[in-house]
């Protein structure tokens, strides 16, 4: 059966499946969506975004306490503070804050980049950084991000982490989470930026996603790398031109929340819409 046939029905009603409240509060986007103002929700976006590896609940601890210095209003705390008093505060409130490869001056030093390129934006955020222009590709104008960050921001195993660049084969997971939280306007994400285009969003590859991807043949590569990123999204390009990456929450969270199996087996596979594509072999069950 064609792609478009077989799948575009199958991934609309697992997405539909997972638009529910107990998927969203294990996901990092619950954070910023805790905010009410939309430049609160971005700083907390590029903060969460970029915390998104790892277990989910510490990982979800540590996103919280990482803003929690800036208070309620974490971007006008931000926005009204000095570079020089806004590092002095944050140094001193975050000391011993820790998430695997992150360290608390991995942390300040994030989030006072964010303050400088608001501030360079005339705060208006960070959109106008990512954005593309005419002759320039998307991943072209993300890696000139990370290059110009890579040498702004000291050198350490956290920022380096945090600085993938496309144009180096690096898939940039949560760079393109980032994006999308803030493009999106559908279920769940934030959808605050007007002017970069959905279309250029690309797939926030991770290892649940790659394998499920694997596994429906949305590719058929084995490496999550920057070319698996560009054939799963030219994909699901087919499936919908207009918003390809809608169906990334609930192909992720179909193996976060541990209801993929990661083989075809019977009975226990039969609720999952993928069921019948899912090309990842199929156990028999056992007899009693």
């Amino acid at each position: 059966m064609p792609l478009r046939q077989a799948l575009a029905p199958a991934l609309d009603l697992l997405t539909t499946l997972y638009q529910r409240p107990d998927s969203i509060a294990m996901d990092p986007l619950s954070v910023p969506l805790s905010y009410s103002e939309p430049w609160d929700r971005e700083l907390a976006a590029w903060v969460a975004a970029h915390l998104a590896y790892g277990r989910v609940a510490p990982m979800l601890k540590a996103i919280r306490s990482a803003l929690a210095p800036m208070g309620s209003h974490p971007s006008f705390w931000l926005r009204s503070q000095s570079q020089a008093q806004a590092r002095k505060v944050l140094e001193a409130s975050l000391k011993g804050w820790v998430w695997r490869f992150h360290t608390a001056n991995d942390l300040v030093e994030w989030i006072l980049a964010w303050k400088r390129l608001d501030e360079a934006s005339a705060f208006q955020g960070v959109e106008s950084h990512l954005l593309p222009r005419l002759g320039t590709s998307p991943d072209e104008c993300l890696s000139r991000l990370v290059q110009s960050l890579r040498l702004e921001l000291p050198p350490s195993r956290g920022t380096r982490f945090s600085l993938p660049d496309p144009l180096e084969g690096a898939a940039c997971k949560r760079w393109r989470m980032f994006l999308r939280w803030m493009v999106r306007e559908g279920w769940p994400d934030l959808g605050q930026w007007k002017h970069y285009p959905k279309v250029a969003l690309m797939i926030p590859l991770d290892t649940h996603v790659s394998r499920i991807s694997r596994m429906i043949g949305l590719t058929t590569r084995s490496t999550p790398d920057a070319r698996m990123v560009e054939e799963i999204t030219t994909a699901l390009r087919l499936l919908d031109p207009v918003d390809p990456i809608r169906f990334d929450f609930a192909l992720s969270h179909l193996g976060i929340l541990g209801d993929c199996p990661g083989l075809r087996s019977l009975p226990r596979c039969a609720p999952c819409p993928l069921v019948e594509i899912c090309g990842a072999g199929v156990t028999k069950r056992k007899t009693p």
